[in-house]
């Protein structure tokens, strides 16, 4: 089976309230949470998991506190090798704005996306103001349905609560089973022996729970989606 590493890009940052990442927990406590692209090398195609913020503004210090290079999407690829039009594919966990907004910078990419995420992202409800549905415009846009085995040695996990058709990406490394989740999350939401808590922010809780609960069990390196620890690496697994 083909093996990946995962080099995490962070493409932005937030800065929020733990209760955004921890469904009735940790609220009155800021942070910061990165916004990541996730370019896996190994394979036949180039391919990212989430492009991130186009347009952010971020404290210098912020970096620096956490150790983390920040960097516009261009530069970002260039650290390891690439350019926008270099992308073949870009898999989406789900379609907020800060997961796809750099999309359109990569002229020759497919976009693979849940059906129930995209159906969503065309008509979404006034409750979830984090869907901008001119962002995939013009652009090539697969749809999949429910868990996927996508390619040798990523599967794709229908995911979904934090939004309709979340999906978590499962990629084999030299270390075993890596899945970047396809919710919202940081460390906070994984306690060491469980069980996990419900994304803040969902659709539906207790499929956000029950998702959350089940890529834990599955996962031998778990990447959660805006976890700063994540940022620290260039590659997973190390």
């Amino acid at each position: 089976m083909t093996e990946y590493v995962i080099h995490p890009l962070v493409i932005g940052a937030n800065e929020t309230d733990q209760g955004i990442m921890t469904y009735l927990r940790g609220y009155g406590k800021r942070i910061w949470i990165p916004i990541y692209s996730f370019y896996l090398e190994g394979g036949d195609e180039k391919i990212l998991v989430d492009t991130g913020l186009e347009e952010f503004i971020v404290p210098e210090q912020v970096g620096r506190e956490y150790g983390l290079d920040i960097l516009e999407f261009e530069d970002a690829l260039a650290t390891v090798g690439l350019k926008p039009e270099d992308i073949d594919c870009i898999i989406h966990t789900h379609l907020h704005n800060d997961h796809c907004e750099n999309d359109c910078k990569c002229p020759n990419a497919r976009i693979v996306v849940q059906k129930q995420e995209y159906e969503f992202f065309l008509n979404p409800h006034p409750l979830d103001h984090r869907y901008y549905s001119d962002l995939l415009d013009g652009l090539r846009v697969e749809q999949v349905e429910g868990d996927v085995a996508f390619k040798d040695g990523i599967d794709l996990i229908f995911s979904p609560g934090h939004t309709p058709g979340g999906q978590s990406v499962a990629i084999n490394t030299a270390k075993g089973k890596a899945i970047i989740t396809g919710f919202c999350c940081n460390d906070q939401n994984f306690p060491p022996g469980g069980p996990a808590i419900t994304p803040g922010v969902h659709t539906n809780a207790i499929d956000a729970y029950e998702s959350a609960k089940k890529i834990y069990a599955m996962a031998d390196i778990l990447i959660p989606l805006h976890d700063l620890a994540v940022g620290r690496h260039k590659r997973i697994p190390e």
